[in-house]
C-alpha cells in the first residue's frame, strides 16, 4: 500500500551514485521532496529529471532537496546524471526496500503481460518527517513545477 498523507518517512537506506550508503531521515528537519521512477535513461524518467533538474535553483532556494529513486545501479545513475546533467540526488535502490516502503513497487501491464515495476510516484515530506502530499501515477509534464508550488506552500 502506498505511504498516504499524515505517514512518517520510512526509515530506509539508500545508495548515492558513489555507491556510498545514506538515510532519508538525514534530510529530517526540512522539507523533502522524494519521487520514484523506473528506469534512467528511458524517455519518461529522463524528462521528469531533467524537469526537476530545470527547477533546482527554485527548489534550492525553498529549502527542499529532491531525490529520485529507481532500482538502478548507482553506476548507472552516475552515467545518466553525467549525461543529462542532472542536478537532482539519484539514489539506487536495487534491493527494493524503499520501493516496498513507499509502497511504489506494483503489479504493471503493457501489451497484455504483467509484471513488477515502480509506479512513477511522488511525495512530498514536512519538515517534520510527516507525508504532506502524494501524487501517484504521475505524468511527467508540468509535475515538476506542480511540487514546486506545492513544496512552497508548506
Amino acid at each position: 500500500m502506498m505511504l498516504e498523507v499524515g505517514d512518517a518517512i520510512p526509515a530506509v537506506t539508500l545508495k548515492d551514485m558513489e555507491g556510498v550508503d545514506f538515510a532519508l531521515d538525514h534530510y529530517s528537519g526540512k522539507p523533502l521532496v522524494v519521487y520514484f521512477y523506473p528506469k534512467a535513461d528511458t524517455p519518461g524518467c529522463t524528462n521528469e529529471a531533467k524537469d526537476f533538474t530545470a527547477l533546482a535553483d527554485e527548489y534550492a532556494a525553498a529549502g527542499v532537496p529532491v531525490i529520485g529513486i529507481s532500482k538502478d545501479k548507482p553506476a548507472k545513475l552516475k552515467k545518466f546524471s553525467e549525461k543529462y546533467g542532472l542536478s537532482v540526488i539519484l539514489a539506487s535502490d536495487e534491493p527494493g526496500d524503499a520501493c516496498a516502503a513507499f509502497g511504489t513497487w506494483v503489479e504493471k501491464s503493457m501489451y497484455g503481460r504483467t509484471y513488477m515495476g515502480i509506479e512513477r510516484a511522488t511525495f512530498l515530506f514536512g519538515a517534520d518527517g510527516m507525508v504532506q502530499r502524494v501524487w501517484p501515477k504521475v505524468k511527467v509534464k508540468g509535475h515538476a513545477a506542480e511540487v514546486l508550488e506545492a513544496a512552497r506552500a508548506l
